[in-house]
């Protein structure tokens, strides 16, 4: 379900929780091949099926912690939006922790949380967006990334 405001200062009395999770998404060989070509990172743990089941804790390839970052609009376009504004921008991150990695197969799912809005110049508010991605069956998520969007009226 769309967590829907109508302004993006609407999100104030939710600051500090969650505002929606994501369905899970299952992170393919398929996937990290395609992103490994993309990218030019072809390292083996990301790419040689073989040689990880020989080698690697579990026996699987490794997902790039920036293919699993990528999905989060896909994973984070569905659970809210902001109704009323001129346009919005990537801002940046503040925190960005690949901290489990995310094995060929997994899957994975997005939770996101506003942590801070800031007035800025041209009319705008800053939002701070704790986005984790949970890790199926781990204890620790894949990634905490905090992600600033500016919102323009």
């Amino acid at each position: 379900m769309t967590a829907i405001f109508e302004r993006v200062g609407d999100l104030a009395p939710h600051i500090g929780k969650s505002i929606g999770t994501s369905d899970w998404v299952t992170v393919t060989q398929q996937d990290i091949d395609a992103f490994a070509a993309l990218t030019g990172d072809s390292q083996w743990i990301h790419t040689d099926v073989e040689r990880a089941k020989k080698e690697m804790p579990g026996g699987k390839t490794l997902a790039h912690g920036y293919l699993v970052l990528s999905l989060m609009p896909r994973m984070a376009i569905p659970l809210w939006r902001i109704e009323k504004k001129k346009h919005a921008l990537n801002y940046g991150l503040n925190k960005l922790r690949f901290t489990a990695p995310v094995p060929s197969g997994s899957r994975i799912r997005l939770t996101v949380i506003p942590k801070s809005l800031e007035p800025i110049e041209n009319n705008g508010t800053r939002l701070v967006m704790e986005n984790i991605f949970e890790l199926e069956g781990s204890k620790k998520p894949a990634i905490v990334a905090e992600v600033l969007l500016a919102y323009f009226d």
